[in-house]
């Protein structure tokens, strides 16, 4: 069977959703950013290009009508080039990926550009679609399968006993990390920096003026934050169905509402080689698992042994692991339960400190983990994460 890689990765720098660049940016302004910078990295004709698969959270709005296909078109890709939408949750960049490297693999196409996206600034507002968004069959076969991911996080700080203090100490490290990474210039080599609109509300006339921004780095990170201003923050949840008052979970140890599109183009390694490119890793597989809805959050801890045993590998033979941290306290709970060593996970920080643009975080992670497990000289990255609904998800590469 034909072995797919990786051979270029761009990402834009994330932006703080509503108040950040990014904020009166359309979707495919994005991925189209990224889609051309790509293209441009790998020095393929984007005409070679045969599909162009992106993945986004929630499809509606400008993230609407096949978001793959817009991607493309924006970013330079022939229409001759197709296009295809994947939704699944926050692994949506990730299994846009997988999808398009099991498709080389299968010898239906050569080269793909594969990523995501997500403008959470535009999708997120009191133009959202609810009509009908909860199936009454749905639940009434699941009572909490469209349970609010906040509550669910509650839920599993309750159940598995991890307490506040553990996961500040946990967010604390994600944001000293990213810091640290940032001032070494260490994803310098994934961001492409973009010139955006950014519209500025003034909370006192109630009107909105533009602005030209720039997007060349992550600005959510907060480099100042200590463990007592951590603890200083009040909970967010309350009013729930099944938490009526949170306890656990705030805005220090949970991950960041924030806007960017990510991007690799995955070929043919025999085609790589007869053009002289220089892969970054080889995609080795997925696995994906269900687990109850009200704790979604553990998602990673039913997926990542799935994965190591149909590839024969253990935990420790995995040289580097992004888990998405949609909230310190499953990462806690992934960690521990899968053995995970502290020293290989999150190693530049994550979701916390970075931001977490839905559907795009998981082409980011992939691409930021060859990048690092190259300056690392490791063998396999592992990229994971927790899904709405219930579920997680991991990918196996092999750094080139």
């Amino acid at each position: 069977m034909r072995e797919a890689v990786i051979v270029a990765t761009a990402r834009t720098g994330l932006a703080k959703s509503f108040r950040g660049g990014f904020n009166d940016t359309e979707a495919p302004a994005m991925g189209g950013h990224v889609v051309r910078a790509v293209v441009e990295r790998a020095g393929i004709d984007p005409a070679e290009v045969d599909d162009c698969i992106f993945g986004a959270a929630a499809q509606q709005g400008t993230q609407a009508y096949n978001i793959g296909r817009l991607c493309g078109l924006a970013g330079g890709l022939p229409d001759t080039v197709a296009g295809m939408a994947i939704e699944r949750q926050c692994s949506s960049g990730l299994m846009s990926i997988a999808t398009a490297a099991k498709s080389i693999m299968c010898n239906e196409y050569d080269i793909a550009v594969a990523g995501g996206v997500e403008s959470i600034s535009l999708v997120q507002t009191k133009h959202k679609n609810t009509y009908r968004s909860v199936s009454e069959t749905v639940a009434a076969i699941d009572e909490t399968a469209y349970m609010p991911m906040l509550e669910t996080a509650e839920i599993v700080c309750q159940r598995y006993n991890i307490s506040r203090e553990a996961q500040d100490i946990y967010s604390l490290q994600s944001q000293q990390r990213t810091a640290a990474a940032q001032e070494a210039g260490v994803f310098a080599d994934e961001i492409v920096p973009m010139n955006t609109t950014k519209a500025v509300f003034n909370r006192e006339t109630k009107e909105t003026t533009y602005e030209a921004a720039v997007v060349d780095r992550d600005d959510c990170n907060r480099p100042s934050t200590t463990l007592e201003s951590l603890a200083a923050l009040e909970p967010v949840w309350k009013d729930g169905q099944w938490v009526k008052e949170g306890e656990f979970i705030t805005a220090g140890n949970s991950s960041q509402l924030s806007d960017g599109a990510s991007a690799c183009v995955v070929m043919d390694a025999g085609l790589a080689v007869s053009k002289g490119l220089a892969p970054l890793g080889i995609y080795r597989g997925l696995a994906v698992a269900g687990c109850k809805s009200d704790e979604m959050g553990i998602g990673p801890v039913f997926a990542v042994p799935k994965l190591l045993k149909r590839h024969g590998l253990s935990v420790d033979d995995i040289g580097l692991w992004e888990l998405n941290e949609a909230f310190a306290c499953q990462v806690i709970y992934s960690r521990e339960q899968l053995g995970i060593d502290n020293d290989r996970l999150n190693v530049n920080g994550g979701s916390i400190s970075i931001g977490h643009p839905f559907g795009m975080s998981g082409a980011r992670m992939v691409g930021h983990a060859l990048l690092e497990g190259k300056r690392r000289g490791v063998k396999y990255v592992v990229i994971t994460m927790c899904i709405g609904g219930g579920m997680g998800a991991a990918g196996l590469f092999e750094v080139a």
